[in-house]
């Protein structure tokens, strides 16, 4: 994938928020840093503008998006490390599995790249 995917700031902000208490202010910066980070984790722009009407809704979509961020960052790291102990035993149909399994539930783009590109590397094994 070439598109360089940065998080850091969209975590910085859900730690603020969730864990330190800070209030969403809807600046200018975090509309566009939510909005930007909605398309990147596979939420629709019709249903992040919609978000960003009001706090709560905001809210809500910050709290999705660091959802799909982590869950989805465990479940291919997870799956990684199964296909790889597979790929060691020289199980590439179990290998090849990890990595259906996470593209059937993936829904960001990002990782569902990755291990499409996993599913590619081992095209050619037996």
């Amino acid at each position: 994938m070439s598109k360089t995917i940065d998080w850091g700031p969209i975590r910085t902000l859900a730690r603020r928020v969730f864990v330190e208490g800070a209030r969403l202010a809807l600046t200018p910066e975090e509309k566009a840093l939510l909005k930007r980070t909605a398309a990147e984790v596979g939420i629709s722009d019709t249903e992040a503008k919609s978000a960003l009407a009001t706090e709560e809704a905001a809210l809500g979509i910050l709290r999705e998006e660091s959802r799909r961020i982590r869950e989805g960052s465990h479940r291919l790291m997870d799956a990684l490390h199964r296909m790889y102990q597979h790929k060691d035993k020289g199980d590439f149909v179990s290998a090849r599995q990890e990595m259906r399994d996470v593209l059937k539930v993936e829904v960001v783009p990002h990782y569902r790249a990755l291990a499409e590109g996993q599913l590619e590397a081992m095209a050619n094994e037996p």
